[in-house]
C-alpha cells in the first residue's frame, strides 16, 4: 500500500522564487524522507524603497509514508 502525505511550508530567499522553493525543499528534507514533489501554492515579493528585497513562497511538499519505519517507532 502506498500513502502520500502533504505538508505546507513557507520559505523565502533574496534570490528569487525558485531559490525560495529550493530552500523549502532543502529544509524539509532535513526531517522528512521520501519527498516526491513540491507544489508552489502562492508567491509573494516584499518591496522596500521600490525594490524587491525578498521572495516568499508557500509550498506543499508531498512525500511517501513508509509504514515499515512508522511501525518500528
Amino acid at each position: 500500500m502506498s500513502v502520500i502525505k502533504v505538508i505546507e511550508i513557507l520559505a523565502e530567499s533574496k534570490e528569487g522564487w525558485e531559490a525560495a522553493t529550493k530552500e523549502a525543499v532543502r529544509e524539509a528534507s532535513k526531517s522528512v524522507k521520501n519527498i516526491k514533489s513540491v507544489y508552489v501554492k502562492d508567491m509573494q515579493a516584499i518591496v522596500e524603497g521600490g525594490e524587491i528585497v525578498n521572495y516568499r513562497v508557500n509550498v506543499k511538499i508531498s512525500f511517501k509514508v513508509d509504514f515499515s519505519e512508522e511501525s518500528s517507532k
